[in-house]
């Protein structure tokens, strides 16, 4: 419940900050869609910023524009990885895909626009000296680049025409870049904005990113779509090597709960004050959606 609470209530945060961010913007078809794939969706990322942050005594207002800024970089990959030249989805968080709401152009230049304010909000004085600043746009632009979030996505975009399916350690670099690299840096900028070291929360991280994909692959062989908000099935119609495939169920369940015990021994130099981290490593791998 203590978890549940506080990513309810860091949703209702971010979204309110990033609608006031957008309030003044104009009513262009890209801001309208820029608005709506912001909305909405779990917020975990910019969960783990604000935890993170309260961590090492870093108040929400002193982190809410990173938060914000992680949503909007997640949001931006959602809204191109949609479009059909790459999964060619029709459906995200219950409703109909940016594209097909508006056009490609529109979900083109609407993803690149929330990439664009993600760093502009990594730039708010708000978020304290402009060393640790610049760490955090060195740091997301990293974790988003060739170096993490769109490495993933090529290696994945090559997966599909590759002579042989990917091995669990292919697949597993896969997805430290594709789906681990934000929840890293989302959950080492706590650290970083209090000047204080990342590494427990980056070995965290680390782990959490891992298990919250095998529970995606998990999901999608078992469950059900319209509490998921999106098409499921899609790994096993097109062939893809995933944790399911190469590990089994049972087998991918397991490694996925072994890893939040990892994420959780990780914190241990923090004590009970991460309590409702170590209950996001659990609800990672026990979610339905």
């Amino acid at each position: 419940m203590m978890f549940d609470h506080a990513l309810a209530g860091a949703a209702d945060r971010i979204g309110a900050h990033l609608a006031a961010v957008l309030a003044g913007r104009g009513d262009q078809p890209v801001v309208q869609a820029m608005r709506y794939a912001v909305a909405g969706g779990k917020r975990l990322r910019g969960f783990l910023v604000l935890e993170s942050a309260a961590l090492h005594g870093v108040g929400p207002a002193g982190a809410i524009d990173a938060a914000a800024a992680v949503e909007c970089l997640h949001a931006y990959s959602l809204v191109h990885d949609d479009l059909p030249a790459m999964d060619d989805d029709d459906l995200r968080r219950g409703q109909p895909t940016v594209h097909v709401k508006w056009d490609e152009p529109t979900a083109i230049l609407a993803g690149d626009a929330l990439q664009s304010l993600a760093f502009e909000l990594l730039a708010a004085p708000a978020l304290g000296p402009a060393e640790r600043r610049i760490a955090l746009v060195a740091g997301l632009a990293r974790a988003a680049g060739a170096e993490g979030m769109v490495l993933g996505q090529a290696l994945d975009i090559a997966a599909e025409t590759a002579p042989a399916p990917l091995t669990l350690a292919e697949i597993t670099a896969l997805q430290a870049g594709k789906t681990g690299a934000l929840i890293r840096w989302s959950a080492e900028s706590g650290a970083v904005l209090a000047g204080a070291d990342p590494a427990p929360l980056g070995r965290y991280a680390a782990a959490l990113g891992l298990a919250f994909q095998i529970a995606d692959d998990l999901l999608d062989v078992e469950g059900d779509a319209a509490r998921a908000g999106k098409r499921l099935r899609k790994d096993v119609a097109a062939g893809k090597a995933t944790f399911v495939s190469l590990l089994g169920v049972a087998g991918a369940r397991a490694r996925a709960g072994d890893l939040a015990d990892a994420a959780c021994a990780a914190l241990d130099a923090y004590g009970p004050a991460a309590d409702t981290l170590r209950q996001a490593a659990r609800f990672a791998v026990a979610r339905d959606s």
